[in-house]
């Protein structure tokens, strides 16, 4: 076990990462396919062939998730992904072709680093070629190198975030784990303790003061480049074998895990969405399931924050003191 998405087999992770430019994308590959489903809650999303994924359609397994930086503009890494897919022979079969399904969402970085970079389909590419079954990389990587967060004051008030991962097991042979990339405009809480783990920076830059009470505090005017600049996306995996219609039960409960660790969370400002997988013959109850991968989420969502490091001016929480 290695703590990490990876646990579940069948499932490699890759990232793309452009420190300079503070930008990336992540790959979430499960070539043979699983069963997938998503859940978006925030109201400022970016994403592509989440239709798909509803219970009605037609296609039940993907073969890739792509999470990326650039805003809408990192769509574009996902065609890099199929066109390494359908390289090596992977894709939904047709009369005519292999169909390499890819469902992506994006993150708003463009306000960290350089605006005028975005990952691209080269850079989807080139995240599958570094794609393991191994460990995974973690903070300022991938879809996660821009990532920032307790953005409510603007990003010169922000904490640097990134990318986490965790998993854990139900009984003797049954995982659950998640990988998310972190860029909330809200606070991350210990969902363990309560405590604030980052969030709007306090004037003497020693602690962080409360998004929430920021909100509810009656005089506070939003920041203008506070719009769509935000996002926090996951995705789930397990080895149990789940329907369609479960596997959008398991996204659904995922979401939990945001909400218990990131406060306000699935505002008007975040995209925020998760995908769940399902490439596994365990037997599995849902609903132990979807407690599972929530607090996987939880989980995942505080190693995004510890294991952060200070980029493009914007420190990490280790920094802070």
């Amino acid at each position: 076990m290695y703590s990490a998405i990876t646990d579940v087999k069948g499932i490699k992770v890759g990232h793309y990462t452009d420190k300079e430019a503070a930008t990336g994308c992540t790959v979430i590959l499960c070539p043979t396919g699983a069963v997938a489903g998503a859940d978006v809650r925030g109201s400022a999303p970016g994403t592509r062939e989440t239709d798909l994924l509803r219970p009605m359609n037609l296609v039940e397994k993907v073969h890739a998730v792509m999470l990326s930086g650039g805003s809408a503009f990192g769509l574009d890494a996902a065609s890099g992904v199929m066109r390494f897919l359908e390289e090596r022979g992977f894709g939904h079969e047709t009369m005519v072709a292999r169909v390499p399904i890819v469902p992506a969402a994006i993150l708003f970085d463009l306000n960290v680093g350089n605006p005028k970079i975005r990952p691209g389909a080269e850079d989807g590419y080139k995240a599958c070629l570094k794609a393991t079954d191994k460990k995974v990389a973690e903070g300022c990587v991938g879809a996660g190198t821009g990532a920032t967060v307790g953005k409510i004051l603007g990003i010169e008030r922000a904490v640097k975030s990134g990318i986490g991962t965790a998993s854990c097991k139900i009984g003797d042979d049954i995982i659950v784990a998640a990988l998310v990339a972190v860029n909330a405009v809200g606070d991350i809480i210990d969902h363990k303790t309560g405590k604030i783990l980052a969030g709007p920076r306090n004037e003497q830059n020693n602690g962080f003061t409360s998004t929430v009470e920021l909100l509810t505090g009656g005089a506070f005017t939003y920041k203008r480049d506070l719009l769509a600049s935000n996002t926090t996306l996951g995705v789930v995996a397990t080895n149990a074998a789940l329907t369609k219609e479960q596997v959008n039960k398991l996204a659904q409960m995922a979401q939990d895990g945001i909400a218990r660790s990131i406060s306000p969370c699935h505002t008007m400002f975040d995209g925020d969405a998760i995908f769940a997988l399902s490439m596994g013959d365990k037997t599995g109850d849902i609903t132990a399931l979807g407690t599972a991968a929530a607090e996987t989420v939880a989980s995942a969502i505080v190693r995004a924050v510890q294991q952060a490091e200070t980029l493009a001016g914007v420190p990490a929480i280790k920094d802070i003191k």
